[in-house]
């Protein structure tokens, strides 16, 4: 019985572990901290790593990826993370994260005022990490934009 004990124990530490790097990760972004970021994602996997940006094409390769980063956080003058629906499957040193994350960003202020307008916008997104001997890293990270319902009810026939 203390053997499996010992592995759920293990399992739950890895989850927990999980969950940290995949909150680091947001955190990292809402703080505008790139080399945090990059410290995230895997190593050398200059041709695995993956990304894809509501919207964006599919991004392979770690500069490729970190480069993009770069570029939302310097034309991102705030941005928040809530992060709902999170949930964490793991087979040996594989993790997969999916979440929905609720964001509220801003761009540029407008000419005198202190902040730039802000939106609000659902993304779900699915985040792979990999053990390494330093943590838990990002291998993949896909957001996929949640279209809002209008609340206005089709009709079934058109109208003439």
């Amino acid at each position: 019985m203390s053997a499996a004990r010992d592995e759920h124990e293990e399992a739950a530490a890895d989850i927990a572990a999980v969950e940290q790097a995949n909150t680091a990760f947001y955190e990292a972004m809402e703080r505008g901290d790139l080399d945090g970021l990059s410290d995230l994602w895997l190593p050398g996997e200059d041709l695995t790593v993956s990304c894809v940006h509501p919207g964006w094409p599919v991004l392979t390769g770690r500069g490729e990826v970190l480069r993009s980063y770069a570029l939302i956080m310097a034309n991102t003058e705030y941005i928040q993370f809530f992060l709902t629906d999170v949930g964490v499957a793991m087979t040996g040193d594989t993790a997969l994260v999916t979440c929905t994350e609720n964001i509220l960003s801003g761009g540029p202020a407008e000419e005198g005022s202190s902040l730039g307008p802000l939106v609000g916008q659902l993304v779900v997104a699915t985040n792979v990490f990999r053990r390494t001997p330093d943590g838990w890293k990002l291998w993949s990270h896909h957001g996929s934009p949640v279209l809002a319902e209008t609340g206005e009810e089709e009709d079934e026939e058109p109208t003439v």
